[in-house]
């Protein structure tokens, strides 16, 4: 599922860590995004200096197999993006046309704060980071169980440090900071909207923002999501764009 993000991989850290609450908690929390398959409706408002727009999609993913569709708005509509492993490939139904995706569309997706490799890569941070608990208490009016996730010695990674607090009322998570490599925020993820959805409780409103960019954020929420249910292989395939 796509913003697994941190989450699917944390109980793996937490035992390199040697911490036991946290390899408690986040063991409770990782099944929230992680199936073998999943089938989503979701929105994603995107908010900036330009004004609003909202994109409506539905993903599929199987392993490490992941297809977008954008069903609106008109302009947009039936434009899809396939990953197969680390290959991406993007259909442009106004030039009916299919293309390869540069390393360029890593960055901002659809003019969002979301990255494409946000919202259909599994995340392998076990492989470059480490887990430990770093504050318990209250973050505001929440109380939140928050752990620091660090690089390992020789780790090649984006980020210098990256924060997950969860909700110790519910083992949801909360928020989520990406700092620099000098400590600094650039950017935040907020949870809210806990539902049941697909059989489990999960955040349903996931809020990204970008800290050197004040007013902008993008907004995903889920409208429809089912784990584990039956997916043909040839869903992601270079022919299934079109469809």
């Amino acid at each position: 599922m796509f913003l697994g993000l941190i989450i699917l991989s944390l109980a793996q850290m937490s035992d390199a860590a040697g911490d036991q609450l946290a390899r408690e908690t986040v063991e409770r929390v990782t099944p929230l995004f992680s199936s073998k398959s999943s089938i989503a409706t979701v929105t994603m408002q995107i908010s900036n200096e330009d004004g609003q727009r909202t994109l409506s999609m539905k993903i599929w993913s199987l392993g490490d197999k992941a297809l977008v569709r954008i069903n609106s708005p008109e302009d947009e509509a039936g434009t899809a993006i396939l990953k197969v492993g680390s290959d991406i490939w993007y259909y442009l139904p106004k030039v009916d046309r299919t293309i390869k995706a540069p390393s360029s569309t890593m960055t901002s997706w659809m003019g969002s704060d979301f990255t494409l490799d946000d919202l259909v890569k599994e995340s392998g941070l076990e492989r470059d980071y480490s887990l430990a608990n770093s504050f318990e208490g209250k973050r505001g009016e929440v109380a939140v169980y928050e752990y620091t996730l660090t690089p390992k010695p020789g780790a090649v990674v984006v980020w210098g440090k990256i924060v997950l607090q969860v909700r110790q009322a519910n083992l949801m998570p909360a928020w989520q900071g990406f700092y620099d490599e000098d400590g600094k925020l650039v950017r935040d993820l907020t949870f809210a909207d806990y539902k049941t959805a697909g059989g489990r409780l999960m955040p349903t409103r996931l809020v990204m923002r970008s800290v050197d960019k004040p007013g902008q954020q993008t907004t995903i929420v889920y409208q429809d999501v089912a784990f584990n249910v039956p997916i043909s292989a040839a869903t992601f395939s270079l022919s299934s764009l079109k469809r």
